[in-house]
Formats: C-alpha cells, sequence, structure tokens
C-alpha cells in the first residue's frame, strides 16, 4: 500500500576543506572583498565566499561564482574559470537544475583539456560524471568516474578519491549491487575519518546508511545515521541536515515506526524550505501525511498530501505525484469516497503509464542515439587508420626514393593536401554525430508533447466532460435549496474552468492550429493569444509560408519563435514586439525584435532560454544573431535553409 522516497546524499567536487562557522568566515572574507583589487586573488575570494554560502543561501553562492567568472576572463585567467565551472555546477546540482549543470560541466572539461592541469581535467570529468547520475544515466556516470580514479589516485589527493569513491557507490547502489556500493562507501567513509571532515563523514554514513536500509539491515542503518546527525549538527551545514532528517525519516516509514517520523519529517522539511529543495519539500510532505494517517488524523494527512502534491506538479516530479495520488485514493477508501478514491487513483494510473513509457522511450532513444554515434564513430576511426597508413607509405616511399628530391616534395605535397581534407572530413563528422544528438533530443521532446497533448485533450478533456454533463444533468432533477444550488451552480463553474485550462495546456504543448492548419495560422494564434488584453502590442508579419515544410521543420521554427517572443513578454519590459518570419523558395528568417531594457549577451549566453533556441537554430543548420545592450531593446536574428515538405 504504501511507497517511500529516498534521496541518496550524492557528493560533488566542490568542498571547502576546514570548513568553519559559516557566519563568521563570511563575514571575515566580504570585509576582505572590499578592498580586493582586480586580480586573480579576488577570483579566489569570490569562489571562496559562494562556497561558504551555498549551502545555507544558493542563490547568493551563484551570484558571487558569476562574479568570478567574470573577472577571470578579463584577466584571461583559466584556472578561476575552472574554478567556476566546478563550484556553479554543484549549487545547479543542489537545486535540481541537472541539465543546465551536465552542459556547464561539458564545456568544463574542454576549457581544462586546453587550459587546465590534469588535476583539473580529472576534477571535471568527475563533475560530468555527478550530472550523469542525476540524470539517471548511469553507464555513462561510471564511465567518468572511472576515467577520473587514476589521476586521483597518482596525485594522492585523499579528498577528492574520499568524494569519488563515494560517488561509484551511490551509482552501485542504483544498480542494485549494494555489497560494491558498501564497498566503496566504506573506502570512502576510511578516507574521510582520516581528513578529519565531519562535513564529508557525515555525508558518507548518510549514504551507507541508505544502502543498510535498502539491505534490511535496520539495525545498523539507525547506528551511522545517528552519527551522521551528530555530526551534522557539529558542522551546522544545512544540506547535510537536510539529508539526514530525511533518511531517518524514511528508516522509520520503512520499519512501520510511525510515532518516530513525525519530529524528523518536520525538521527535514524546514531545511528543505530554507534550501528551496522542492524535491525534497515534497517527499517531507509524504512523510508527514502518513505519519498523521496512522494517527487517524485524516484532515491533517489529506492537507499535507495536497500541498506536496501541489509542489511536485508544479516542478513536474511524475514519480512523486503517482505516489501522492496513491496516497489521496487510499485517504479517500477509508474515508468511503468512492468518487475521490475513482479520481485519485484514475491519476495515478495514468501517471504509471506515463512514467513506464517515458522508460521505454528513453530506452529506445538511447539505443537508436549509441547506433547512430558507435557508426560515426566507426567512420571517424577509419578515416584515421587510413590516415595512419597513408603517413606510413609516405615516409617508406621518402626513404626509397630520397634521391628523387624533387618527385618526394610532390608527393609530400599531396599527400599533406589529403591529410587536411580528412582531418576535414573527421571535423565534419564530428560536428554531423553532435548534431543527430541534438535532431534525437529534439525529436523525442515534441513527441513526447504531442502525446501528452493528445492524452490531455482526448483523455482527461473528454472525462471532464463527460462529467460536466452528468452533473449538469442531475441538476435539473435535483431539488436543491438556494445556498446548495448556488454551490453546484459554482462546482460546475470551477469544473468548466478546469476544462479550459486543461485545454489551454494541451494546446500550448502543441497547437492544433500547426498541425492542421499550418506554420504560418498557429503563429498568428499564438501571438494574438499573447497580446489579447495585455499593455504591450505583439506585431506579426509572416510571409511565403502557405506551402507547408517538413513537421518536424514547422515544429523546430515553431518554437523559436514562441521562446523568442514569451521571453521578451517576461523578462524585456517592451511595450512594442515584432515577430517576423519570412520564406523565400528555400531561405527562411525569423527575426524577433523589441523596444524593452535589453540584457546582457555575456550574462544570458548560459540561459536554459537561448540554450533551447541555439539548439533548434543548430537543428536547422542556421545562423543566429544576437544584437542588444542594457536599455537599448533587442534584436534577434536568424538565418537557415531549409528544404520543402
Amino acid at each position: 500500500m504504501w511507497k517511500a522516497f529516498l534521496i541518496s546524499a550524492a557528493m560533488l567536487t566542490c568542498f571547502v576543506q576546514g570548513r568553519s562557522q559559516p557566519g563568521q568566515v563570511t563575514d571575515s572574507l566580504l570585509n576582505q572583498l572590499r578592498s580586493a583589487k582586480e586580480d586573480t586573488n579576488k577570483v579566489l575570494l569570490l569562489i571562496s565566499i559562494g562556497q561558504q554560502t551555498e549551502n545555507s543561501n544558493p542563490q547568493v553562492a551563484k551570484n558571487y561564482y558569476l562574479q568570478a567568472k567574470a573577472l577571470s576572463k578579463k584577466l584571461n585567467y583559466a584556472a578561476g574559470e575552472i574554478k567556476f565551472y566546478l563550484n556553479y555546477t554543484a549549487v545547479l546540482n543542489l537545486q535540481s537544475h541537472f541539465d543546465s549543470s551536465l552542459v556547464l560541466n561539458l564545456e568544463s572539461v574542454e576549457l581544462a583539456k586546453k587550459s587546465g592541469s590534469p588535476l583539473d581535467i580529472a576534477k571535471c570529468i568527475q563533475n560530468v560524471g555527478v550530472s550523469w547520475y542525476y540524470l539517471q544515466d548511469y553507464e555513462k556516470s561510471t564511465e567518468h568516474y572511472l576515467q577520473a580514479v587514476p589521476y586521483f589516485e597518482k596525485a594522492k589527493d585523499t579528498f577528492r578519491l574520499s568524494i569519488l569513491y563515494s560517488n561509484i557507490g551511490l551509482v552501485f547502489r542504483e544498480a542494485k549491487l549494494f555489497d560494491k556500493a558498501l564497498e566503496y562507501h566504506q573506502k570512502a567513509l576510511k578516507l574521510s575519518r582520516q581528513l578529519n571532515d565531519p562535513y564529508e563523514t557525515g555525508l558518507t554514513l548518510t549514504n551507507i546508511g541508505i544502502v543498510y536500509s535498502d539491505l534490511k539491515q535496520y539495525g545498523k542503518a539507525e547506528a551511522v545515521l545517528t552519527e551522521a546527525l551528530q555530526l551534522a549538527r557539529q558542522t551546522n551545514d544545512d544540506y547535510l541536515m537536510e539529508q539526514v532528517l530525511l533518511n531517518i525519516t524514511n528508516l522509520y516509514l520503512k520499519k512501520r515506526e510511525y510515532p518516530q517520523v513525525k519530529n524528523y519529517a518536520e525538521g527535514a522539511l524546514q531545511y528543505s524550505k530554507k534550501l528551496g529543495d522542492s524535491l525534497v519539500i515534497a517527499v517531507s510532505l509524504y512523510s508527514l501525511a502518513q505519519e498523521a494517517f496512522h494517527r487517524s488524523d485524516f484532515s491533517a494527512a489529506s492537507s499535507f498530501a495536497s500541498e506536496g502534491l501541489a509542489i511536485a506538479a508544479q516542478k513536474n516530479f511524475k514519480e512523486q505525484q503517482e505516489i501522492l495520488y496513491e496516497f489521496m485514493a487510499s485517504l479517500a477508501l477509508v474515508k468511503k469516497d468512492i468518487a475521490a478514491y475513482t479520481r485519485h487513483k484514475g491519476v495515478a494510473d495514468s501517471l504509471s503509464e506515463i512514467l513506464l513509457a517515458e522508460t521505454v522511450q528513453k530506452n529506445v532513444q538511447q539505443l537508436d542515439k549509441k547506433f547512430e554515434t558507435e557508426k560515426k564513430n566507426n567512420e571517424i576511426i577509419q578515416l584515421a587508420r587510413d590516415k595512419k597508413v597513408k603517413a606510413l607509405w609516405n615516409y617508406l616511399l621518402a626513404g626509397i626514393a630520397g634521391s628523387l628530391i624533387i618527385i618526394s616534395l610532390f608527393a609530400y605535397r599531396t599527400y599533406r593536401q589529403r591529410q587536411k581534407l580528412q582531418e576535414q572530413q573527421i571535423a565534419e563528422l564530428e560536428k554531423e554525430k553532435q548534431l543527430l544528438a541534438t535532431q534525437s533530443l529534439l525529436k523525442g521532446q515534441e513527441e513526447e508533447r504531442s502525446r501528452m497533448a493528445k492524452d490531455l485533450h482526448d483523455g482527461l478533456g473528454g472525462l471532464l466532460s463527460g462529467v460536466k454533463l452528468q452533473l449538469g444533468a442531475m441538476k435539473g432533477n435535483l431539488i436543491l435549496s438556494e445556498e446548495h444550488g448556488r454551490i453546484f451552480t459554482n462546482a460546475l463553474n470551477k469544473l468548466d474552468a478546469s476544462i479550459h485550462e486543461m485545454r489551454r495546456v494541451a494546446h500550448n504543448m502543441m497547437p492544433e492550429a500547426l498541425m492542421k492548419l499550418g506554420l504560418q495560422q498557429a503563429l498568428q494564434d499564438y501571438c494574438d493569444g499573447l497580446a489579447e488584453g495585455q499593455p504591450f502590442t505583439i506585431n506579426s508579419e509572416f510571409y511565403g509560408l502557405e506551402n507547408r515544410m517538413d513537421p518536424s521543420t514547422e515544429v523546430v521554427i515553431y518554437r523559436i519563435v514562441q521562446e523568442l517572443v514569451n521571453n521578451a513578454v517576461k523578462h524585456s519590459g517592451a511595450s512594442s514586439i515584432l515577430a517576423q518570419v519570412m520564406r523565400h523558395n528555400n531561405n527562411l528568417t525569423i527575426t524577433v525584435e523589441d523596444n524593452g531594457k535589453g540584457f546582457d549577451k555575456e550574462a544570458m549566453a548560459h540561459g536554459s532560454g537561448l540554450k533551447n533556441v541555439r539548439s533548434r537554430v543548430d537543428y536547422l543548420k542556421g545562423n543566429l544573431d544576437i544584437k542588444t545592450m542594457p536599455g537599448q531593446g533587442a534584436s534577434i536574428h536568424i538565418d537557415c535553409i531549409i528544404s520543402n515538405g
């Protein structure tokens, strides 16, 4: 009947050794910052302040890290930029922004390979492994972790080896290889104890406690989690306190010792709200709902579950939504509310089917992408082999024909030309491989949007409309007082509003006009709907879109315009926005302009909105040009060549 969430305390590479009281250290560092010169020491100072505040105030820490990056770029200080990546991505992981973290970590590896030390490369590779772990691709996560191990072992870096061993243990736990997980966690614990680091020791003990709990060795789990709690209180670290309290809560849920649950769940909720950790907030509320249920306080249980469900829905935590709907269904059953039970159980079953379909789809896409990637890699390997063979023949001929200098020089020049051509081919194949991966991802996203929109419109929409008709029919046959009649009418109006909102969401996910009437009508409908009743105007101009294009191309163009216009509406404060799409033969241009406050291109370069636009422009093999300055509006122009549908 009951399910439990279990959150692993995954450790990253960005830690400060020798933590002292955060407030005292930060005040001291801030005093130094006020008089610091614009040099590399100031970069390190900004990083240190961010590290001291990231667990208690992640947004403030991110601001200091961004300042460190900007100053590092100004000083051409590559080591400072690498430190930015290592620390900033840790905060992104803490805030559950795992896709953004992966993108930045991959950038950091390239930067480290160009300008960093072998140890910097290893740290960046390990962080890529952390990102893949959070994204649940455990094969890639293990691959990157194992690449980093020799670097840290050779450098005898006990601190980072401790973190790395613990991360490998987390991957083995996800693979249900609990003995291997314990082996690596124990290695990590031994090293963290040698370092006399209470924070790392507490985090590692928490992970060991989770594995013992998985093995149903509850006595051992309780012992190590109790020690971890003592260390968490000693360090006064919010993140560590959150993790330990959450996992002690889950331990008592598994043991069905519900009287023990409340205090620990309330503590985990307090710290997760302070950190803005939405996932842990939802988990803690679910735990409190279970505890209230077993006290027969069904009102409190319903309140906790509803609050957790709202957060899970807002953040699109599908698994948590499924579990909370299952709980609400069980609660309704106890209350003998069959209608509510049927409703909640139906939503839970639908979410279960969606999660299963997503898992299958993800596996299929990964297999497809893996096949295409291997195919391109084989071509690259073959070209590289051809290159080596030709080099060998070149040296052989040079030795044999040493006396024929002119012929040898001519042969060498020919070889160099072929070598350059092959290098160009290798580069093109690498670019094509990246494009294939992007195309596969975008295609999967749009297919999932289309499927979910259809399910909402045809499935849930039809069900709600049927309920509305039945209630409307019942109203005419019921004798109600004036008060009850008004309540009944209000309920019908709210149901009607829910149907309208559901259809609006389904339309935004995949507009019917785009599929049935084409790109021009869909864009016109979107711009008109967005500007209706608003203080700004959207001037839309579309030319040459009468002839349909390939459906996937139309979807990509629609998403680009949608993202750019939506960004202008949300962030620019403009009174006038221009959205223009023009097609002449195979040439297509997209222009979105506004008279708003503009923005800093460097500061926004890594924002998710512009990254989404760039990935879609790359899909169309187009060029993106951004012209903007703070206070002077913005103009974004895209050129690309498309084929006929």
